[in-house]
């Protein structure tokens, strides 16, 4: 029997034909892809570090960090989910150095196909560990942006003709539209931008296609997780974005448990 214990970060990915996944439990890498078919058992050891300072957390804020940490650290800034609020071309932020290195640096807006048509950002340093990351299907770049917040001025102008998010429960069972048409959508996309925005679309259309280990998708879904679960044993049957899937429909959304310890035996 194998056993690991540490506190967790969300998975790694590599693109594949088929996306190979990494665990970090404390300084190990675990290859979850080999786990499939096999039982597992997890345990919340009922310790939560922040994922930034390392402190004890009875709960964690914007996945993984205690409450001084999530109002303070630039990771957690309003712009991670709202490029559009970025003011870090304006030389305000919480901390200009990282901005520097992640806000006043080049971003993409993409179409993905995760479950329907969709529309993101991401730094350009972020593909395709974003789109893996959602469990998209299919993505294709839109526009490429010299900053993060005009990539979140084109992100607000389509989200008014298509959505920006995710349904995590059709992802996971895989009821994906896959009839949807990226090039063409791309070039509905483009036409729906004014002139000023247009000038950031790139005319790279490749499409990449994005498959993950799964033996068997879930008709239906259950969220679990460890602060009402802190001990379960199960299959593992699939992983697709930052979850583990497990028979009897069970889901367990890693990215969510950032800084949890937990052990791992299999």
């Amino acid at each position: 029997m194998a056993i690991f214990e540490g506190n967790i970060l969300k998975m790694k990915t590599v693109l594949e034909d088929v996306v190979q996944y990494q665990l970090p439990i404390g300084n190990e890498l675990v290859p979850v892809n080999e786990l499939i078919g096999k039982s597992l058992t997890l345990k919340f050891m009922d310790e939560i570090n922040c994922i930034s300072c390392g402190a004890k957390t009875p709960k964690t804020f914007g996945q993984g960090y205690c409450y001084k940490c999530f109002i303070s650290v630039p990771e957690t800034s309003e712009c991670i989910l709202n490029p559009e609020l970025c003011q870090a071309h304006l030389g305000i932020s919480r901390n200009m150095e990282w901005s520097s290195n992640h806000c006043l640096t080049s971003h993409y807006v993409y179409l993905a196909v995760s479950s329907g048509l969709k529309v993101g950002v991401t730094r350009s340093s972020q593909i395709p560990t974003r789109w893996m990351d959602q469990g998209a299907s299919k993505a294709i770049k839109l526009a490429m942006t010299p900053n993060r917040y005009l990539a979140g001025v084109i992100e607000v102008e389509l989200k008014k003709h298509m959505s920006d998010k995710t349904s995590w429960q059709k992802m996971l069972k895989n009821e994906v539209d896959l009839e949807v048409n990226l090039e063409n959508e791309k070039q509905k996309a483009w036409e729906l931008l004014n002139s000023d925005l247009q000038q950031y679309v790139i005319e790279d259309d490749e499409i990449t296609e994005i498959k993950y280990p799964v033996i068997s998708y879930p008709v239906k879904i259950k969220s679990v997780g460890f602060d009402t679960l802190k001990d379960y044993s199960g299959k593992l049957t699939g992983i697709k974005g930052q979850y583990l899937i497990f028979e009897n429909y069970l889901v367990l959304n890693i990215r969510k448990h950032g800084g949890y310890k937990i052990k791992l035996e299999f």
